[in-house]
C-alpha cells in the first residue's frame, strides 16, 4: 500500500514538472471562460478577485469567509475582503447569507463573531469578576469596542454557567457580593418601624457601601437594592405593604395604626380625618369605611350612627317645643359647621320637619322651628306698625343709621318713568316760547361782565370756583357705569331705602332673643334670619309709604314737566352759543376765556336748576314735606353745594352728576355738554339737539331782541357788547357771548368783514370805553364822588359816538 502511494506521488510530481506543448495566454483564457458562460456550460456566477487574475465562486467565497471567522473568532468585513481578495461589496453582500446558514455566527456593527469567541470572552469576564466582585458593563463594552446592549445580550444566557454572577442595573456581581448586599437590605428593612420612602434608605446604603469599599468600589444603582428588597418581600423575610413601588409601610406600624383607630373610635364614636393623616393613612375615608361599614363619613370627621341618633333626638325635642337648637354646640369641638350640616341631613326627624316646612336651617347648624320664626316676625311687624302709627312724619326704622340726606338720592328710576309724560312736541313748544326771554337774560350777563372787566373780578371768581371744586373731583372720575346697570342699582337702593334696614331688623331680633347674642358668631344666625323676615316687614312698610307718596304724586309730575321745559330752552341756547366758539379756535388764550365765560354765565345756572329740581323731586318721592320754591331758575349754588347734592344721588347718577360739576369748573364747553347730556339721560330727561331749522329760528329771534336792546340802550358802556354780538349775528350768523376782556379780540375778527369807516367807528368807540373804565377803576369811592372833568369829557365823547355806532349797526341789520 505504501509503495503504491509513493508511485502515485512520483507520477504527480512528473506531471507537474512536465511542460505543456500548448500554452494559452490570459486573454485566451478570459475569452474561453466568457464563451463557456455564453454557452451556459458554466451556469454559476464567477467573481473576479481584486488582482483580476483569478476567478472565485460564491460558494468558495462563503467557505473562505467561514473558515476565516472560525480561525479568528471575530473578524471585520474589511479584513475578510483583504483575506479573500474579493471586493468589499461582495463580502458585505454574502455576510448575511453566511450568518443565516451558520447559527453560531452573528453579524453586528460590520463584524462577524462566533459563539466560541463569546465563550472565551465570557470565561475571561468570569475570571475578572471573581477577582473584583463587581464589574460595570459599560467598562466591558468600552474594552471590547461593542455596544452595551450587545454585551448584556451575550452575557445573560451565560450567567450561572460560564459566568458565575448576577447582572443587575448594568453591573455584574458575584453571588457572595449579592448575598452581602442582600443581608444589608434585609437588616435595613427590618429596622424600619414607620412608613418610609425606600429611595432614602437606598441612598443611605449606597453611602455605607462606598465607605466600606473605598474608592475602588463602584456605585450601586437603587434598582439593585429594590430588586433584592422585592425578592425578600416575596419570600416573606420582611413583612409590610409596598405602595407605588417605593412607599414602604412595615407590618408593625399597620398594626399600631389599627389599634389606635379602633381604640379612639370605640371610645368617642368619631374620629377626624386629620388624625388619620397624621398616622400616615393617605385615604382615611376608604380606610374607615372598610373597617366600619356602619359609620357615616362627614366633611372632616367619621362618626358612628349613635352620635347621629343623639343629635336627632335633641333637635326633635327643640322642634316639638317650638324653639330652636344649636347643633354645633351639641357636638365635640373638632366638628366644623359643614360637619354639623351633614349630620342634620342624616337626621330623620329634621328632614321630615324640613319637608313639611315646620323647620328651617340657618348658618349650616342652627335649626329653628317655623312657629318660633313666625313669633319673631309677628313681634317685629307689630313694633314696626307702632313706629309707623305716629303719623306721616314718623321716623323710618333705618333712620338712626342712615342720614336723611342719603334718602334723597334715589331719583333715577322715577325720573325715567316720569319723562315719558313729556312728549317731544311739548318740549319744542316750550323751547321756542322761552327763547326770547333767555337771550335777553344772557345779554344782560354780558353787560355785567363788561363792567367788571376793569377790576378783573372775573379772575377772582374763577379762582374761587376752582378751589370749591377740588373736593368732588376724584369721585366724578368714576363715570363709566352703563345706563342699564345704574337703573338696576337705583331700584335696589330705592327698595333698601324705603324699607327697614337689615341692621335694624337684626337689632330687634337680638333684643327679642337674647340667647342669639351669646353665640360665638351671632351674625351666623341673626343675619340670615333677618334676611328671611325682611320681605314680610317690607311689604307692611311699603303700604305705608304708598300712602305718603300719593299726596306728592301730582306735584312731582308738575315738577318734572317744568324742569323738562326749562332744560330744553336753556340747552338749546347753550348749543347756539357754543357754535360761536369755533371762530376762536386758533387763538388758544381767547378761546379759554370764552369757554369759561359761557360755562359761568349760561351753563352754571342751568346746572344749578337741574340739581335743585332733582333734589326736590327726591324729597317729594320719599314722602318728605318740601316747600315749593317760587322760582327755581334764580337758585345759585356754590361748587361745594353742587358736590354735596351730587353725592346723595344713587350710583351711576351720582358719578355722572359729579362729572358735570367738574366739567363746569373746567375750560371746555364740549366736555360740559357731553357730561350734561349723560346726566340728563340718566335722569330720564332727554334733551333736544339743535338742528339747522331751529338754529335759524333762534338766531332770528336773538337778532331781533338784540336790535331792540341796541335801539333802547342809553348806557354807553353797556352798548358795546350788545353791538358786537349783533354784528357777529349779521356777519358770521353766530350768537357770540363774550366777556369784557375778549371784546377787543372779537372786534379784531370783524375788521375783514366790515368797511373801513365802520371798523374805525367801532375801534374808536371800544378804545374810548376802555379808557373810561380804566379812569373809573383808578378813581377811589363811588362814581359820583370821582366825577372829574376827565370822566365827564370821556363820557360825553362816548355819548356822542353812540349815535354813530347805533346807526352803523342798525343800518347794517336792515340791509342784511
Amino acid at each position: 500500500m505504501d509503495d503504491e502511494l509513493l508511485e502515485l506521488q512520483r507520477q504527480f510530481e512528473f506531471a507537474q514538472q512536465a511542460k505543456s506543448s500548448i500554452r494559452l495566454s490570459e486573454r485566451n483564457v478570459v475569452e474561453l471562460v466568457q464563451k463557456l458562460q455564453h454557452l451556459q456550460i458554466i451556469d454559476f456566477e464567477l467573481l473576479h478577485t481584486v488582482s483580476g487574475k483569478e476567478y472565485i465562486t460564491l460558494d468558495q467565497l462563503r467557505n473562505e469567509m467561514v473558515a476565516e471567522v472560525n480561525r479568528l473568532g471575530r473578524v471585520s468585513l474589511i479584513d475578510l475582503a483583504d483575506a479573500t481578495g474579493v471586493d468589499l461589496y461582495y463580502v458585505e453582500k454574502q455576510a448575511q447569507s453566511v450568518v443565516t446558514e451558520h447559527r453560531e455566527l452573528m453579524l453586528t456593527q460590520g463584524e462577524i463573531m462566533s459563539e466560541s469567541y463569546w465563550d472565551s470572552i465570557a470565561e475571561e469576564i468570569n475570571e475578572r469578576l471573581q477577582e473584583c466582585s463587581q464589574i460595570a458593563l459599560t467598562e466591558l463594552a468600552a474594552q471590547l469596542n461593542v455596544g452595551l446592549d450587545l454585551v448584556a445580550s451575550v452575557l445573560e444566557p451565560r450567567l450561572g454557567t460560564i459566568v458565575k454572577g448576577r447582572l443587575e442595573g448594568g453591573q455584574l456581581y458575584t453571588p457572595a457580593y449579592v448575598a452581602r448586599v442582600g443581608a444589608m437590605v434585609r437588616g435595613a428593612a427590618r429596622g424600619i418601624t414607620v412608613p418610609t420612602n425606600l429611595t432614602v434608605v437606598w441612598s443611605s446604603l449606597q453611602q455605607l457601601l462606598q465607605e466600606i469599599d473605598g474608592t475602588s468600589g463602584l456605585a450601586i444603582e437603587g434598582s439593585f437594592f429594590q430588586s433584592l428588597f422585592n425578592g425578600l418581600l416575596k419570600e416573606g423575610e420582611v413583612l409590610g405593604s409596598l405602595r407605588a413601588g417605593v412607599h414602604w409601610t412595615p407590618a408593625v406600624f399597620a398594626v399600631a395604626q389599627r389599634e389606635f383607630v379602633d381604640s379612639f373610635f370605640s371610645q368617642n364614636s368619631f374620629i377626624t380625618y386629620e388624625a388619620l393623616h397624621k398616622l400616615g393613612i393617605p385615604q382615611p375615608i376608604q380606610f374607615l369605611q372598610s373597617r366600619y361599614p356602619e359609620g357615616k363619613p362627614l366633611v372632616t370627621t367619621f362618626v358612628h350612627p349613635s352620635m347621629i341618633e343623639m343629635l336627632d333626638a335633641s333637635t326633635e325635642d327643640a322642634l316639638d317645643r317650638g324653639s330652636w337648637s344649636d347643633s354645633l354646640s351639641l357636638l365635640p369641638s373638632s366638628f366644623t359647621p359643614q360637619d354639623a350640616f351633614k349630620m342634620l341631613s342624616l337626621c330623620q326627624s329634621v328632614q321630615n320637619a324640613l319637608k313639611s316646612n315646620k323647620a328651617h336651617i340657618f348658618g349650616d347648624f342652627y335649626v329653628l322651628s317655623s312657629s318660633f320664626i313666625k313669633d319673631i316676625c309677628d313681634r317685629v311687624v307689630k313694633e314696626l306698625e307702632t313706629l309707623g302709627g305716629s303719623g306721616s312724619g314718623s321716623t323710618m326704622p333705618g333712620d338712626s343709621q342712615v342720614p336723611n340726606e342719603a334718602k334723597v338720592g334715589h331719583v333715577s328710576s322715577r325720573l325715567n318713568e316720569s319723562s315719558e309724560i313729556v312728549s317731544d312736541g311739548g318740549a319744542n313748544r316750550h323751547a321756542d316760547k322761552g327763547s326770547r326771554k333767555k337771550k335777553g337774560k344772557a345779554t344782560g350777563n354780558t353787560t355785567a361782565n363788561l363792567s367788571e372787566s376793569g377790576a378783573e373780578n372775573q379772575e377772582q371768581t374763577s379762582t374761587k370756583s376752582k378751589k370749591g371744586q377740588k373736593r368732588g373731583k376724584d369721585t366724578s372720575s368714576q363715570m363709566s357705569d352703563s345706563k342699564t346697570g345704574s337703573r338696576k342699582e337705583s331700584l335696589k337702593m330705592k327698595e333698601d331705602n324705603l324699607s327697614p334696614s337689615e341692621e335694624w331688623i337684626m337689632q330687634k331680633i337680638t333684643a327679642l332673643v337674647s340667647d342669639f347674642e351669646e353665640q360665638d358668631d351671632p351674625e351666623t344666625i341673626i343675619r340670615p334670619l333677618a334676611d328671611q323676615l325682611r320681605p314680610t316687614i317690607i311689604s307692611s312698610w311699603m303700604e305705608k309709604k304708598k300712602a305718603l307718596l300719593t299726596n306728592n304724586a301730582e306735584r312731582m309730575k308738575r315738577l318734572l314737566d317744568n324742569l323738562q321745559k326749562k332744560l330744553d330752552e336753556s340747552f338749546l341756547n347753550m348749543q347756539l352759543y357754543e357754535k360761536a366758539l369755533e371762530l376762536f379756535e386758533d387763538d388758544q388764550s381767547t378761546s379759554v376765556v370764552l369757554h369759561r365765560h359761557l360755562l359761568r354765565t349760561v351753563a352754571a345756572p342751568m346746572v344749578d336748576m337741574l340739581l335743585h329740581n332733582l333734589d326736590e323731586h327726591n324729597k317729594l318721592k320719599n314722602g318728605l314735606d318740601v316747600q315749593e320754591a317760587p322760582n327755581s331758575e334764580s337758585v345759585s349754588l356754590s361748587p361745594g353745594d353742587r358736590t354735596a347734592i351730587c353725592k346723595i344721588f344713587p350710583g351711576a347718577l351720582a358719578h355722572k352728576a359729579l362729572a358735570v360739576v367738574e366739567a363746569l369748573e373746567g375750560k371746555s364747553v364740549e366736555t360740559f355738554m357731553a357730561a350734561f347730556r349723560m346726566v340728563t339721560e340718566e335722569s330720564g330727561l332727554p334733551l333736544k339737539k339743535l338742528d339747522k331749522k331751529l338754529e335759524r329760528t333762534l338766531l332770528h329771534l336773538y337778532r331781533k331782541e338784540l336790535t331792540s336792546q341796541v335801539s333802547a340802550e342809553t348806557d354807553p358802556i353797556s352798548l358795546l357788547p350788545k353791538v358786537v354780538s349783533l354784528l357777529y349775528i349779521q356777519v358770521y350768523h353766530k350768537a357770540l357771548q363774550a366777556p369784557g376782556r375778549a371784546i377787543s379780540v372779537a372786534i379784531s375778527h370783524l375788521k375783514d368783514k366790515l368797511s373801513e369807516s365802520a371798523c374805525k367807528i367801532l375801534t374808536d368807540y371800544q378804545t374810548a370805553t376802555v379808557t373810561l373804565l380804566a379812569i373809573l377803576a383808578a378813581s377811589p369811592g363811588d362814581e359820583e364822588d370821582c366825577a372829574s372833568d376827565r370822566v365827564l369829557s370821556k363820557r360825553e365823547l362816548l355819548e356822542s359816538q353812540m349815535l354813530d355806532l347805533k346807526s352803523l349797526v342798525l343800518n347794517t341789520s336792515q340791509s342784511s
